[in-house]
């Protein structure tokens, strides 16, 4: 897919999207300077969550509304009030997206329900992002698809049987540009959860590029994931994790983003292709390969010796390996020391 003349798919550079989530802790003043800070860490995009707390559940205090009590983030929380705290105000939306813009950032959000993807499409949202949890909400795919624009459905939690459905309702209701999100839809996710051996399996499953939506510690894991081909990542983004909030913990402050940037594409790059034999980069080394030369002056007649001949750098001599061949024998014209061992030599 090409979004803001930058593709993104298999064997691009990875297209890395700054999640701002409820990072702004309420603040539109600091929701901007998550703007501020994704584009000059060097992410292409900045995503954002389309929601109240009346779009996403009912204000109801009972025990299949509350967060486990042992959850690491939100233990003991009802969802209506989690989502109070969290969600980024609609009246934001603008000032968000025309600063991103004028940032150089591409802007986008996720939506969740009719209300969310009528307002984004005032705004112009370039594409949109299906979140794990709502990947069994296949009219609201359907309703996102059908705008035309790109899409991308994140998979926490999904098995295969569902990713189906969600990839067939996108394309069934016209979507054409569509990248599957690997995702471990844990917060914060251990690594060795994150089975990133599946990426693959998804691409060829499903014959769309896949990506990475990653919400462990650090930028090891997504690195990791360009070598299995994630050609989009995705990771939250805080200005601080003291200064709390709501994904905080598990965010990638602006300088983090940054080595993101730097290091996903630097890995990127390194895959290469599967050729076996000396690079361009390599050439020049090659000639400083070890072979045998005369390091010692030499007249006609002397006698071949490890005093006189040895495998040094560079080449230009008989190989290393001849060196049984030619000690014992004698020279058959002066020599001076540096001069490259031949046949016609001994």
């Amino acid at each position: 897919m090409i979004v803001n003349d930058v593709e993104i798919g298999a064997g691009r550079r990875p297209y890395i999207v700054a999640e701002m989530s409820g990072n702004h802790n309420g603040s539109l003043d600091r929701a901007l300077a998550l703007v501020d800070a994704a584009a000059e860490a060097g992410a292409h995009a900045i995503k954002i969550q389309t929601y109240t707390a009346d779009t996403m559940t009912v204000d109801v205090r009972h025990p299949r509304f509350r967060i486990s009590q042992d959850h690491q983030l939100w233990g003991d929380q009802y969802l209506y009030q989690l989502y109070e705290r969290a969600h980024t105000p609609w009246e934001w939306h603008e000032a968000i997206f025309e600063h991103a813009r004028g940032r150089g950032l591409t802007p986008f959000s996720s939506p969740f329900d009719r209300t969310a993807v009528d307002l984004l499409e005032k705004l112009n949202a370039p594409m949109y992002k299906i979140a794990s949890s709502e990947i069994t909400d296949l009219p609201l795919i359907r309703l996102c698809a059908g705008t035309g624009k790109p899409l991308i459905i994140s998979t926490g939690m999904a098995d295969v049987r569902e990713i189906a459905a969600a990839v067939d309702a996108a394309r069934g209701a016209g979507a054409r540009d569509l990248v599957v999100l690997s995702c471990t839809a844990s917060y914060p996710a251990p690594p060795e959860h994150t089975n990133l051996r599946r990426i693959p399996v998804l691409a060829e499953a499903f014959g769309v590029p896949i990506g990475l939506s990653d919400h462990t510690l650090g930028i090891g894991v997504p690195i990791a994931s360009v070598s299995f081909g994630a050609c989009l990542i995705e990771k939250h983004v805080t200005l601080d994790r003291g200064d709390g909030g709501v994904d905080s913990a598990f965010s990638l402050e602006p300088a983090e983003l940054g080595s993101l940037v730097v290091e996903s594409e630097r890995a990127w790059q390194a895959l290469g292709t599967t050729a076996i034999g000396p690079t361009e980069a390599e050439k020049e080394g090659l000639r400083f390969r070890r072979s045998l030369y005369v390091v010692a002056d030499v007249r006609a007649g002397d006698v071949v010796t490890e005093d006189n001949v040895r495998s040094i750098r560079p080449t230009g001599g008989l190989a290393p390996d001849a060196i049984g061949l030619v000690l014992g024998r004698t020279f058959t014209r002066d020599a001076a020391k540096g001069t490259p061992l031949t046949w016609d030599l001994i």
